[in-house]
């Protein structure tokens, strides 16, 4: 059994339905789980917001903290994950944002990639250096990253 078809076992086992709101990994996460067939009992929406704009309009992510901290943040992550939420009628929700290269800077260097986890009750955030592995494998990574969180909140809750 793949990681996809673990979370939407332990989902179900739950009684959760997840969202995604997905930035550097361009839906990825998304796609992962709708793979495997019957995804649409527990998969209730994502999004894909890149732009800071995106994140502000359809998550609720605040103007003041993306001109604080910048889209690539853990306070970002939460807001973009409880937006989610907010914005669908899901029970769990996973959030990624970052630097997926090529690129970055001194302050936030690429592969550098923040990510939240929330459900009705609790959230929590972190940030994974990934280091300059390349585009194509900071976002493989990041998904892999993102499925392991939603997979352990699933099978907790």
């Amino acid at each position: 059994m793949s990681l996809p078809q673990d979370i939407l076992k332990a989902a179900q086992a739950a009684n959760l339905r997840i969202a995604t709101a997905e930035s550097c990994t361009g839906g990825m996460v998304a796609v992962a789980l709708t793979d495997v067939p019957g995804s649409s009992a527990i998969f209730e929406r994502g999004f894909v917001t890149y732009t800071n704009t995106a994140k502000s309009q359809m998550l609720g992510v605040q103007r003041d903290t993306l001109d604080a901290v910048g889209a690539v943040s853990e306070e970002v992550a939460r807001e973009m994950a409880q937006g989610a939420l907010k914005h669908s009628e899901a029970d769990i929700a996973v959030s990624i944002t970052g630097i997926a290269g090529p690129g970055g800077s001194e302050h936030k260097p690429e592969g550098r990639v923040c990510f939240g986890i929330t459900s009705r009750t609790n959230c929590t955030t972190e940030t994974v250096e990934f280091g300059p592995i390349g585009r194509e494998n900071v976002r493989i990574a990041a998904r892999n990253h993102a499925l392991e969180l939603l997979f352990k909140a699933c099978s907790t809750n």
